[in-house]
C-alpha cells in the first residue's frame, strides 16, 4: 500500500489544505505561491501516474485514491476562484466542470459495477480537458497578469482555457453518455 506513487498522491491529498489557507492568507504573494503550490500538485498528478506505471507499483488503493486526490483539489480551486473573482463569468464555467466530474464519476462507478467500465475510460477530449482545466486554474489562482514589469497576461489566458476546459467536459461527458447508454437504457 504505501508505495512511491500513493506517497505522492496522498501527499497531494495533504498539499489541499495547506494550498487553500496560504491562497487566503493576508500576504502580498498568497495568491501566487497558493497558484504554484496547486501547480505543484498537478505536476504529482501526472508524476504518480508515470512512477506506479515505470516501477509496476499500480495498486487498487491508489487507483482509488488518485482520482479522488484530483477531484477534491480541482473542486477547491474551482471553489476558490469563484470566491475570488464573485463573477458569473468564472462561476458558469466552473459549476459546468463541476457537474461533469460529478456525473463522469458516478457513470465510472456504475459502469464499473456492471464489469463494464471500459466502455467509459479516459479518453484523449478527457485528458485535453484536464490539461486545459489544470493551466486554467493556476492563471487564475495567480491573478497574474504582469510579472517583474513583463505582461504575461496570465488570468486572460486562464479565462479562455477555463472556457475550454468547459467546452471539453460537456463533449466527453456527452461521449460518455453516449457509451454508455446501451448498459443505462439495459440493452446490454
Amino acid at each position: 500500500m504505501w508505495t512511491i506513487p500513493n506517497v505522492i498522491t496522498l501527499f497531494r491529498v495533504l498539499l489541499i489544505p495547506v494550498f487553500v489557507v496560504i491562497y487566503f492568507l493576508d500576504w502580498r504573494w498568497a495568491h501566487e505561491v497558493g497558484a504554484l503550490i496547486f501547480w505543484l500538485a498537478a505536476i504529482t498528478d501526472w508524476f504518480d501516474g508515470y512512477l506506479a506505471r515505470k516501477l509496476q507499483q499500480s495498486t487498487p488503493f491508489g487507483a482509488f485514491l488518485d482520482p479522488v486526490a484530483d477531484k477534491l483539489i480541482v473542486a477547491a480551486a474551482l471553489l476558490m476562484i469563484t470566491h475570488s473573482y464573485a463573477t458569473l463569468w468564472i462561476t458558469i464555467p466552473a459549476v459546468i466542470l463541476l457537474i461533469r466530474e460529478i456525473y463522469v464519476s458516478a457513470l465510472r462507478e456504475w459502469m464499473g459495477q456492471r464489469g463494464v467500465r471500459e466502455a467509459v475510460k479516459v479518453s484523449f477530449i478527457g485528458k485535453a480537458k484536464t490539461t486545459a482545466q489544470m493551466l486554467a486554474l493556476i492563471g487564475l489562482l495567480s491573478g497574474l497578469e504582469t510579472f517583474m514589469g513583463v505582461t504575461i497576461y496570465w488570468v486572460t489566458l486562464g479565462y479562455v482555457l477555463l472556457y475550454l476546459a468547459a467546452v471539453l467536459s460537456l463533449w466527453s461527458m456527452i461521449q460518455y453518455s453516449i457509451a454508455a447508454w446501451p448498459h443505462l437504457k439495459g440493452d446490454k
